[in-house]
Parts: structure tokens; sequence; C-alpha cells
């Protein structure tokens, strides 16, 4: 809920002017609803102002721009990251267990600034808030809650958001300015009070995190889907971070919270930690909010053990506190060590665990076939959320488990008493079982030796497993027509984000599947499309109408045209996700050209000079198309690829009229010779082409390097002017900015 706005159309009002108010109005509800956590509008007001915006923006793309808050749904995928190196290293934090590792890092800190704390508070009592009161020669101390997210060093220049860099190794990290770009809370330009000045370089340091509203959502859709729930919304949202596409960045919502700085280029700028976060937060970036400031270390571990409770009901996860001596300048005095600062540590809460007693093991299968054990226990309250259900992970943990004992290890056993955790303090799992409370007589959990579905032959990864069950990492059904892995593969096909076949969900899988058996065939991806020849058995069918059938018809009829990467997406292919598929959809051009490729062509990044010259590739692997396979998952993808159901699959599909020529091959074909015209160039196009379509010509353009811009500046490279181009034209001929019409565009085209 963001609150009541309504924002009335004056009809006096300019396109130019309603653009202008429009966006000034979503960034203050962005700033309310994210930094100042007080509302302005409804989450479905917010949205129609949004599509309002965008819909005048493609009415008129001369009113669009870069940094409109349109653009935080993402722009065309990137090819890859840049490594950068900091302009101040992003330094680890030493952590603690306990609450005597808290008081002798404060110790630390008094005798690194000199100070006798028996002298300065007449006895150590006055640390702990008894005797006297601390003198102000006592350093002060903030902390706050340790979230547990991905580090990111954010550099504005001018006010304007131009940098986000990971922390890396520290010294050097991966540019993901493109998918920071789409967190709507965090600003793209800074805004302060009036008079307010904004430093010419501000480097804001904090973490980028997946809420957990946000992170639980995903693992549904995921369980629905029966694929592995992801461990922990930290890795989710590093995984997310690292997505090629933004547009996909965008769609995970992830968060933004200041803790720290980087580079400021002006030193008076704010002179300590607390006035630093004050700061931020009134130039509306989102902040880590203080918990704790204060003199006495006492208070600093009661509102360590008063947050341990708290921060469940945080919307991000947190494994701790950090506290910290708030003075930069004696921040300055105290220095470091070669890894870690000395005026700062983090305290570290141990994972709740609980006991319980495991009554028996479920094996489910997977559309990819791998067979997945699942504890079902006795309910048991773990970290605020009733848990009837845990992951065993795999069947060598099960022969291998963990136990109260320090180096002891055993097979676990239906009855046994386990322990339950949650990784990340989300998603269960079975972290070793209590020996000592073993049932007498209890039998050992068994692994599989053939599919429980449907009875077909196991194998079992590594090949060595059998020898050493403990290194056994997954167990999978390997027959192809195993009746759980077709409908889990259906199921996944039809989904949204993958052929994306309106009416075709698991309820309507199962329906057709049990009810028509024999009448309508479904086993196989191209059974789908042939679902049309059996419209009347199809209305026949409980809850099918008219309606419902038709509509499911053209979503089938709609899917034939997605396009190559989206066919190798939906197959359930081991080792080829979305962006695996995209990839190789930008190195081949069809089905037919991928299945004659030999397996080293599927890793062009990892191939040596001679094998690329022997397939014809440049031998300067940063020249070749990534498809992101490697070593081991190449030759797995590519066999695959040539087994006898894989080719019989791809006819198929053929015969049924599903497209399977890639979309993506174009664009990256485009970057041939013709590129370096437009390589890390700063184009902007303006007024209307004959040849292409603005959206179709901004997609090639980023296909070859060339980033383009919604508005005209002295950093502009280069202007594309149609017909009928307005203002920006203007401005570049008054910046002396190089300007094509489309004839010259066309013949640096080769067109």
């Amino acid at each position: 809920m963001r609150s009541r706005y309504h924002a009335g159309v004056s009809t006096k009002k300019t396109p130019g002017m309603r653009v202008k108010e429009l966006r000034d109005l979503l960034e203050r509800a962005n700033r309310a609803y994210y930094v100042d956590a007080a509302p302005i509008m409804a989450d479905a007001e917010f949205d129609k102002l949004l599509a309002e915006l965008g819909q005048l923006e493609r009415d008129d793309p001369d009113l669009d721009d870069p940094e409109s808050p349109t653009h935080r749904v993402g722009g065309q995928p990137i090819e890859g990251f840049e490594t950068v190196e900091h302009a101040a290293p992003m330094l680890s934090i030493d952590n603690s267990y306990s609450r005597e590792d808290v008081i002798e890092w404060h110790g630390r800190v008094l005798r690194g600034l000199g100070l006798d704390e028996k002298a300065a508070l007449g006895g150590r009592a006055g640390l702990f808030g008894g005797g006297a009161a601390p003198n102000d020669a006592m350093p002060e101390l903030v902390c706050d809650a340790k979230i547990d997210g991905v580090a990111i060093s954010i550099r504005y220049e001018d006010g304007k958001l131009a940098q986000a860099v990971t922390r890396g190794d520290g010294v050097r990290g991966d540019d993901v300015t493109a998918n920071i770009r789409t967190i709507r809370s965090l600003p793209l330009r800074l805004s302060g009070k009036a008079g307010e000045k904004i430093p010419e370089v501000l480097e804001v340091r904090g973490e980028v995190y997946m809420p957990l509203s946000v992170f639980g959502s995903i693992n549904r859709q995921r369980e629905a889907d029966r694929l592995e729930l992801y461990a922990n919304p930290r890795n989710s949202a590093a995984g997310t971070l690292k997505n090629l596409d933004p547009g996909e960045v965008s769609r995970r919502r992830l968060g933004f919270a200041a803790h720290g700085r980087g580079e400021v280029s002006d030193e008076g700028f704010a002179p300590s930690h607390g006035g630093f976060v004050e700061k931020m937060k009134s130039l509306g970036v989102p902040v880590n909010p203080l918990r704790c400031r204060t003199r006495l270390i006492g208070e600093v571990l009661r509102t360590i053990d008063g947050f341990a409770a708290e921060r469940h009901g945080m919307e991000y996860m947190t494994d701790g506190m950090v506290v910290r001596v708030d003075s930069f300048a004696l921040q300055e005095r105290l220095g470091r060590t070669s890894k870690s600062p000395r005026w700062v540590m983090a305290y570290k809460y141990p994972a709740e665990r609980k006991t319980t007693r495991l009554i028996r093991v479920d094996a489910q299968v997977g559309k990819t076939g791998k067979i997945t054990p699942r504890a079902v226990m006795e309910p048991v309250l773990l970290a605020g959320t009733t848990v009837r259900h845990a992951t065993l992970h795999n069947y060598g943990r099960v022969r291998d488990a963990e136990t109260e004992q320090p180096g002891v290890r055993t097979a676990i056993h239906l009855g046994d008493l386990v322990m339950v955790e949650k990784a990340g303090e989300v998603i269960p799992y079975v972290a070793g079982v209590v020996l000592g409370e073993r049932p007498q007589g209890c039998e050992p959990v068994e692994a599989p030796t053939r599919c429980p579905e449907c009875g077909g032959p196991v194998e079992i990864e590594p090949a060595e497993a059998e020898a050493t069950p403990a290194l056994e990492t997954q167990r999978r059904c390997i027959n192809p027509e195993c009746p759980a892995q077709v409908r889990e593969k259906l199921i996944w096909f039809a989904g949204r984000r993958q052929m994306d076949i309106e009416g075709l969900g698991e309820k309507t899988v199962d329906l057709i599947r049990s009810e028509a058996v024999g009448k309508i065939p479904l086993n196989s991806f191209a059974d789908i499309f042939r679902l049309g020849r059996y419209r009347e058995e199809l209305l026949s069918l409980d809850r099918m109408g008219e309606k419902k059938v038709d509509n499911l018809l053209e979503g089938i009829e709609a899917a034939k045209g997605r396009g190559l990467a989206r066919v190798l997406a939906s197959l359930g292919i081991r080792h080829v996700g979305e962006s695996t598929a995209k990839a190789l959809a930008k190195r081949f051009v069809d089905i037919d050209a991928l299945l004659e490729a030999d397996e080293p062509e599927l890793r062009p990044k990892a191939m040596t000079k001679d094998e690329a010259r022997a397939y014809g590739l440049p031998e300067d692997p940063a020249e070749r198309t990534s498809t992101e396979l490697g070593v081991n998952t190449a030759p797995v993808v590519h066999a695959y690829l040539h087994s006898r159901p894989a080719r019989q699959m791809f006819e198929d599909l053929r015969a049924e009229g599903v497209g399977l020529r890639s979309r993506e091959f174009a664009k990256a074909a485009a970057g041939g010779g013709e590129a370096k015209a437009f390589s890390n160039k700063t184009v902007v196009i303006t007024g209307t082409l004959e040849t292409f379509g603005r959206d179709e010509l901004k997609a090639m353009l980023e296909g070859m390097g060339a980033k383009v811009s919604g508005s005209v500046s002295s950093k502009t490279d280069l202007v594309i002017a149609g017909e009928k181009a307005g203002s920006k034209l203007d401005k570049a001929r008054e910046l002396n900015v190089e300007t094509w019409d489309e004839a010259r565009l066309l013949k640096e085209l080769g067109r």
C-alpha cells in the first residue's frame, strides 16, 4: 500500500509537462515507499501511472529518457560483466561468535586509541552501564543489522548513478550497473533538501538483497514446477545480479540498503558513520537504520541480545550485527590489518537448530530424472514456522551424515532423532543425527535402486559413487519415458517463463493425462501441438468449456513462434537454462546448425587457439560468443542433442510447425565488421526511420556494443536522425556531435 494520492490529468498540459509531472510523482512515491516507509499511493495506482508514462514515451520517443522510472524494467540483455578496480578497497570484516569476542574487540579499540578504560570509567563496571558514566574521551559506538546480501559499491557522479561494482576480491569487482539500475528503491539521481550540496563523487557501500516475500514466491513456483528449491535469499540475490538479462533482474524485485561509504570527494560531507547514514537517507538512498548509538559496550551487547528475536520480522535476511566506531577520524587512527579494519567487527548469531523425529523419507523424481530424498518428520517450530518436511540433499548425505558427536558420522535411520536447521534460515534441511537417541532396531534409509515412479534403471553420479557412497552427489532415473519425468517436463515446457502456453497448467495436464487416457495422447512435447486435432475430445472433459479449449488451442498456436532459445530453455535439458539457451541461440542460426556443431564448438571460450583455428573461430576468446557451457557440461549437452530421442523430438516439433530458428542469432551476427562503428559508443536515436522501428534499431545497436541513450549530452558520440527529428538534433548540432541520416546508417550497416 503506497496510500491515497489521485493525480488528475489536466487537459491544458502538454505531453512533455505530463511526462515531467509523472516522473516526479513516481520518484516521490518510490522514495516514500522504500526510504521513508510512508507510502503516498496504492500499488495499483503506481502501476497505472507508470503505464501512462510509458505510453506517453512511446507516443513521442523524444520525450524518452534513460533515467525515467519506466526504464527500471531493464534494458536489452548484456554480453557479460567487465571487471573494474574499486576507487577504495572493499575490505572484509572480522567475525565474532560470542559476547567475549565483542568485549575483547572493544578493549583493543580503547588500547588502539591510547585510552585506559578503568581510568576513564572509574572501574570496568562502567563499560556495562554501571558505576561512573563514560566521559567524552570514550569513542561513540554504533551498531546495525548485518544484512545477509551481496556487497555492492555504488558510485554517484554529479548526483547521477554512474557505476555499480560487486565486492569481488575487495580490490576488483564486476561492473553490474545495468542490473543495479533496475532496483526501484535506489535513486538514479540523488535529490536532497534545497541548498543541500551533493559531492561531485559519492560512493555508497551497501547490500543488495532479495526480499523474503519475493524469495518465498520464487521457491513456491519452483516447488510447483518440481524444481530444486533455492537454498537461501543471499545466493538467489547473487545469482540474480549475475543474470545477463536486466529485464529478468527487474522481475526479481531486489532491494538495497546502504551501510557505509567508499570514495567521497568532499571530506566535510559527513564526520561520522551515523552522520553519513542520515545524509544518505536525506538524499533518497535506502539505508540500514542504526539500532544503537552509545559509548557503553554493555549497551551494544543488550542491543545484540534484543535484536536476536526482532530480526526474524525483517523483510531481508540478517545473520548478525555490525559494531563500529562512529567517528571517521577515529576510524582513520585505528587503521586496519592486511584484510580487515580494526574499528569494526561483526557479531554473528548461531543458526537456530531443533530436534525432531524422522518418520519416513520420500523419493521425489524431477523433470531431469533427479531423485531427491525428502524427510517427513514430526512437526517442529523452527525460526518462526512449523516444519514438517526438510531436504536431505542427496543419498550420499543420507549414508554419511553428521552426528552430535564431533568427528562421528553415520547413516540416517528411520525413527532417528534428527537435527533440523534452515539454510539461510529459510529452507529447512536435516543437519545431522542425535546418535545417542537412536531407537533400538531401527533400519537405515535405503536409496532406491530403481526409479520409484516407473521402476526404470537408476544412474548414480559420479561414476565411482558405488565404491564410495559418501561421495554420491546425484541419483537419477534414466528412463526418458518415465511418467513422472514426462509429466514434470510437460508442465515445465508449457510454463509462463518457458513456452508460455496459456491454459496448459498442472491441472490441465493432469486432467488430459488421467481422464482422456486412450483418447488424447499427451506424452511428448510434440503431442502438445497435436491437441488441436482433438478439440471435441477436449470439450468432453470435465471443466473444459468451449472458451477454455479455444484459449488453450490459441496459446498452443502462439507458442510455435517463440524461437529456438525459448524451445531449448523449455526442454529440461541438463545444464541448459534460460541464459545458456539464449547464448546457444546467439551462436547458432537454427537447430540444424546446432546439431551439426562438434562438441568443442559448444564451449568456444575454453578452446585452445589451435582448436579455434580448426573450427574457423577467432583465436582470441574475447572475440568468440560464449555459450556458457564448459569442459564438463558441454559434452553432456552435446551427447543429449545427438541422442536418438532428442533427434526424433526435434523432427516431431518441426513437423508440427514449431519454429526452430534463432531470433537472437541475427542480433549477435550484427556484431561483425560493421560493429566497430558502434562499439563502446553512446548513440541517440531521434525522429522516424523508414527501415527500422526504434526498438528494433536500439536492440541491434546494443547488440553491436553501443549504449543507446534517450538524451543528447557532451558524452554522446553519435546521433542518428530520421524524419521530423526535433530538439535532440538541434542540441547535437549545438554540441558538435556527429550526426547521421538514415542513408549513412544503412551504408555503415552494409545494406
